[in-house]
């Protein structure tokens, strides 16, 4: 039986694959995301691209020190027109992002890919339109309070899974790429390859 791997420390991208039946083993991608983000948006790669990009890299890095192991990895890029997002590095940053995006219609790009051995056996991206609806100050400083710190993990400040979902009004997307990996298209992969049932 072929050993899965996520290049990843998220729970949510763990959880995802776990629930569609696929047993995968952690091990966090060593490499400086911020910067190869950077390095590939100086290149002129648009977000989606770069999503793509960061997948495989996280894939890569880790398909070098367990050959043997088929190994996803999976990144998110927003956008909001021109203006990339990135983590925030505190609470403040988060309400500043989150006010941003305020009443606009935002792209989450989600990119995954599968490698073996160092090299790369399949990798896409997805999308999806994001419109936040004109939440008031109040509900805003309400829903900090109450998510706190776990909203550092998402690039988008929320939690669609949970009560960030009362930040939306329209939604055009699925749900999967949203949550952080397109999950449909991975599994077709993986049953392509032979490793999951077909």
């Amino acid at each position: 039986m072929t050993r899965l791997v996520l290049a990843s420390k998220s729970a949510a991208r763990a959880a995802m694959l776990r629930q569609a039946g696929l047993a995968v083993d952690l091990t966090p991608a060593d490499i400086d995301e911020r910067a190869l983000d950077e390095a590939l948006a100086r290149e002129g790669r648009d977000p989606a691209a770069i999503a793509r990009a960061l997948g495989e890299a996280k894939a890569l890095a880790v398909s070098r020190a367990h050959p043997e192991a088929v190994v996803i990895g999976a990144d998110q890029t927003l956008a909001l027109g021109p203006r990339r997002f990135s983590k925030p590095v505190d609470l403040q940053a988060a309400r500043a992002n989150l006010l941003a995006l305020r009443g606009r219609t935002h792209h989450l790009h989600s990119g995954v890919a599968l490698a073996r051995g160092g090299t790369i056996l399949f990798s896409a991206v997805a999308s999806a339109a994001m419109t936040m609806r004109p939440f008031s100050d109040a509900f805003l400083d309400a829903y900090l309070a109450g998510a706190g710190e776990r909203l550092l993990s998402s690039v988008g400040c929320y939690q669609l899974e949970a009560e960030g979902i009362q930040l939306f009004e329209r939604i055009e997307g699925d749900y999967f790429t949203i949550l952080g990996m397109p999950l449909l298209p991975l599994l077709a992969a993986l049953r392509t390859l032979g490793i999951a049932a077909t």
